[in-house]
Parts: C-alpha cells; structure tokens; sequence
C-alpha cells in the first residue's frame, strides 16, 4: 500500500532537523554517533556520543553567532568524511545558515567559483592542503571575511585565517532557543551539481526536504529500530547521497556512524565496522564482487564448488522473488550459506548487512543478482539530488534490472516522451539565483529528472538512460549507451566501459581493464611480471574481451551492437576527467582523452 504525500506531509509539517536531532539526544544521548580512527590504526577509535555532538555543536553555533552570522547566510565547508563536519554542519542549520559542501578535490577555480556563487563569508576548511587551494583565490573573494582550518599547518596559520579552535571559543549557545527558532522554510544546504552538463547548480534543499525524506526512507528501511545501527560514512559530503545516508538520517535517525576519511580504504573499515546499512555507488560493489572472485580463483576446485553453489543460489534467489520458493529449495540456500557464503561475506566485512544500496549510477544485474544470491540483500535506489536524494526504492521488494517502485510520499509518473518525472515533499525549493532553470525542471510541480524510463505494471521503474546522452546514430537510430555499458562490464576483464557512437554510422567503445581481474588472469597465464598496460595490449587479452564483446552483443540488436573497442590500462578514478565523484561517466572528458583511440576507430568510415 503507497504512503501518500498528505501522510507523510502531516507527520513532518513544522519540524525541522535541528528539533528531530534535540529529540534524539533527549532520547538517546549515550548512544555513539561518531567515530574516527585513531592513528588509521584498525581496531583504535575515538568516539563521540549523541551527547557530546550535541555539545560540539553548541559550542561552534555560539562561534557562528559571534561572527554575526544571519539566516540564510552560506557557510562554506570543505573536509573529508570526519566528525568535526556533523557538528559543523548542524551548527549552521540551529543558526538558520546554509552549510554548503564543496568536493575535496575542486581545484582553486572551482572553489572561487562556488564560494563566490553562494556569496559565503565564512568558510572552514580541514588543513593545509584544503587551505592553500582556498587561499590562492581568497583574493578574487571579496565577500570571503573568515577562513578557518581544523588542522593549522605546522608552520601556524598565514594571516587572515585562524584554527578552528576560535570558533569554538565563545561559549555554548541555547540549542533548545535555537531549535526553536528554526523554520522548515529554511535551506538545509545546497547540494551543488557536478557541472558534466554546464557549470554547477546550488540545489536548495529546505529543512522540510530533508525531515519529509528522512521519514519517507524510514518507511523503506523499515528496521527495528534505527538507533545504533553501524554505517560507514566515506563518500563525499558534497553529493546528497551521502550527507542523507549518514548525516541526515544520522542526526534523526541515530544511526552510529564511522568516518572513513579515504574512499580507498573502505575496505579496511568494512572488516572493521561490519556496517549494517552500506550504500555503495556501483563501482564500489563491482570492486567487492570482483575481489572475492580474484581470489576464489587461487583455488580452481574451491572456485568451481562455489560456482556451483551460485548457480543453485541465483535459482533460489529468484524463486523467491517470484514467491515460489519451495521449502526444500530454501534448505538447500541455508546450507549453500553455512559452507560458503556466509564466510564470504564475513571476510569482506558484509555479514551483518541487512540494507544494502547501490545508486547514483546503473549496476550490472549480474553483480546485484551475486550479492542477493549470497546472501547479501542489495538493491538499487533512484533519484537526484534534486529530489533530496531518493525517488524510487523497494529494498524489501527488490526486482533485479529495475530500480524499485515510487518511495513513500513521493508519486512518480512516465511523461509522454519517456521522461521520468516526481512530485512529493522530497522535491527542491529550485536553483540558487537560477528562476529560469528551475521553471525548466518543476513544470506544475512536477519535477522533470532528465532521465528516460519505463514503468511496469507493478509499479517497477526502468532507467534507459539520461535524455541528454542517448546516442544517435548518423542513420537516425536512438541508442542508451547506459545499457550498453552496464552489461560490457560484466565482461570478466572489464571495469569501465564507455560507449562511442554519437552521429557515427555504428556503436564503438573504450573497455578499461579492471586491475584486478587483469592480475588474476596474468597469473593465471604465466604473466604475472606484466603490467595492466602491458596486458591491455596482449593479444590473448584482446581475444577473450572480443569474445566477451560478441558474447554481450547477443543481447542487443544490431544497430547496437559494439562493432569495435579499444582496450585501455588506466583505470579510471572517481573525481577525475573520466568520472564524477560518484563514478558516473564524464562522456565529454572520456572523449577528449581518447580521441585518437576514437578517431582510430572510424578512420575511413565516417
């Protein structure tokens, strides 16, 4: 049975997320909301309770207060994922300001650009390196008054900038008084876009965004209870997956959460924390699947009796899924779990699970289909940050190759032209300074995603790809490089694909061998001296991706099918020219840097 927005709406109407997270320390203030890693040695915490955040974030609003700060105002925060940045962050909402993230790695002219955009006049940073990218264009930053950095560098900080320990030099302020003076109309953040489209849009995302959603993926998660439940926090602060996942529903919810300062080492505090609630952009579960494979594969007969057992899972799995599980067939999972699947999961750090959540980008159905067959209950979420982050999810009711049906409180519809498009109390207040954009993207209050789908009969939302990015062919045909890509890189050697094919006569692609994989077949082959860059140009390797390519082109029709690649060695990073943060493909960077590969492809043809 839906929820629908007057439901959700009567629940939310006149609170705000400071009054939720006052709520929650009155409730729950010995519970641990925050950790960081002592030394980046395992096992070693620091931890800081409801409580003690609470005082933090008492005594850094007196700060802010005596900076003068007023409503509205935009505080710009740019750290990695650490306590300090919860308290921070919910100092300027009890002062009604705007904390504004901006990615760790934005160069000094996109820092200018941002700062000066959101008008900040106080901004944080978390050390020197931070610092001296916001110091080389505080110049052009008239409006920028105060720089404070968590970590003062060794030499002491350069004039016009102070520690942050000067802010939290004024005393605590009345967080119950100031609680009470905020208003749901408040903008909770701007959450800026990546800018692959065009320069970067502040999306303003109200108190009453963030309080309405937080209640509307309650409903999903369903736990029973949400207080203490362990969560790993390592994506950028910047995007509305994260700052929703663990700081929002953090502050509201209870989670108990651990800061990971580095993307890299995830898999570390995996093992470490054993999170039961994990969202993971696709690239990270690829990275965990293909792990476990790598090194099932050290042992040929162990890989091959696991194999086996995948096979009767999925089966299984998907009997379920259709509700006809057989009692016997759910003894024989039970049993394929005590001898497998369970170790598995444990040696990766994914054994107490019970949500897990892929988004931001398409994942490859087979690797959603290994998590759930052992044992992992993965699926995927749809949304933007416009919408406050989610639009679609059915963790409970999860349906390979669709990304789950409307969440409560938010109706989702397929326009005319395939487009997806929302209404709910999860859709923005609009642009920043942008009127005109915003009357592009919420048409009589219907917020228009950019995104084309399907919907079945059920309610199960399809993504066939971003409009803007279908490719068109120079004899007219509309191709979704999104479904193209997803199932090139369940080609075992691959860890990114980028489709090529806009106005040329036919599909092309760039494969990027994924590292390890390429290890194991090396060492498979006698080549375990080779580099990745040597083995993108082995012929072997060239031959079982090309057949892994003929394999995948089988599923699609023929004016789609990969009619050439070009097998690349590099892998490519989150935050570089090739991905976003959240890994999603920069079309135009991935086109720039192979342009000689791509030409290569069409000379004489085009």
């Amino acid at each position: 049975m839906t929820t629908s927005i007057a439901e959700i709406d009567a629940i939310v109407t006149g609170t705000t997320a400071p009054r939720k997270f006052l709520e929650l320390v009155a409730a729950n203030g010995d519970v641990p909301a925050v950790h960081s890693m002592k030394d980046a040695t395992p096992g070693s915490w620091n931890v800081w309770t409801y409580t003690q955040v609470a005082e933090q974030v008492a005594k850094a609003a007196a700060g802010l207060l005596a900076l003068g700060v007023q409503p509205g105002e935009r505080v710009l925060l740019m750290m990695r994922n650490r306590p300090d940045f919860h308290w921070l962050d919910l100092a300027a909402q009890f002062v009604r300001a705007t904390p504004v993230s901006i990615y760790n790695s934005s160069s000094p002219e996109e820092i200018q650009y941002l700062s000066h955009h959101a008008e900040a006049r106080i901004a944080i940073v978390e050390d020197a390196g931070f610092l001296e990218r916001m110091l080389k264009v505080k110049g052009e930053l008239p409006e920028l008054q105060h720089v404070f950095v968590i970590e003062p560098p060794a030499d002491g900080c350069p004039e016009g900038v102070q520690p942050v320990a000067a802010l939290f030099g004024h005393g605590s302020a009345d967080l119950t008084q100031l609680g009470a003076d905020t208003s749901p109309d408040d903008i909770a953040t701007l959450i800026y876009t990546s800018g692959t489209t065009g320069p970067p849009k502040g999306v303003m995302i109200s108190q009453y965004n963030v309080v309405y959603t937080v209640e509307s993926l309650k409903r999903c998660i369903d736990f029973d209870t949400f207080v203490g439940k362990r969560a790993v926090s390592y994506l950028p602060m910047a995007h509305i997956a994260e700052r929703m996942m663990s700081h929002y529903q953090g502050a509201i919810l209870g989670y108990s959460v651990f800061c990971c300062p580095d993307p890299n080492q995830l898999t570390v505090y995996l093992k470490e924390v054993h999170p039961e609630i994990l969202f993971g952009v696709p690239r990270v579960w690829e990275k965990i699947y293909n792990g476990v494979n790598a090194a099932l594969s050290a042992n040929p007969e162990a890989k091959a009796k696991f194999d086996e057992g995948l096979t009767a899972a999925l089966a299984i799995k998907q009997a379920e899924r259709d509700g006809t599980a057989t009692k016997e067939q759910l003894d024989t999972w039970a049993f394929l779990d005590a001898v497998a699947f369970a170790n598995v999961r444990g040696l990766v750090g994914l054994d107490s699970v019970l949500t897990g959540v892929t988004g931001a980008a398409a994942i490859p159905r087979p690797v959603l289909e290994w998590f759930n067959a052992i044992g992992v209950p993965l699926s995927e979420i749809y949304g933007m940050s416009e919408s406050s982050g989610p639009m679609t999810w059915s963790p409970k009711a999860n349906r390979p190759g669709y990304v789950g049906q409307e969440v409560p409180g938010c109706e989702i519809r397929i326009a005319d032209d395939g487009e997806v498009i929302a209404r709910g109390g999860n859709v923005f207040q609009g642009y920043l300074k942008q009127p005109d954009k915003t009357a592009e993207t919420v048409i009589d209050g219907w917020l228009h995603s950019g995104d084309i789908g399907e919907m079945d009969a059920d309610g199960y939302v399809k993504i066939v790809d971003r409009k803007k990015e279908l490719i068109i062919t120079s004899g007219g045909k509309n191709i979704s490089p999104a479904n193209l890509e997803a199932a090139l890189k369940t080609i075992p050697l691959i860890g990114q694909a980028a489709a090529i094919g806009d106005n040329r006569k036919f599909c092309s692609a760039i494969l990027v061998l994924d590292p390890e994989a390429a290890g194991v077949w090396a060492r498979e082959h006698g080549r375990s001296d080779a580099t990745v860059g040597e083995l993108a140009v082995d012929p072997e390797v060239l031959a079982e991706v090309q057949a892994g390519v003929d394999l995948i082109n089988q599923q699609f029709a023929q004016v789609e099918q990969i009619k050439k690649f070009v097998l690349v060695g590099e892998e490519w990073m989150p935050d570089s020219d090739m991905l976003t943060p959240t890994s999603k493909l920069k079309r135009r960077g991935v086109n720039a840097r192979y342009a000689a590969e791509i030409e290569s492809m069409y000379a004489g043809l085009d």
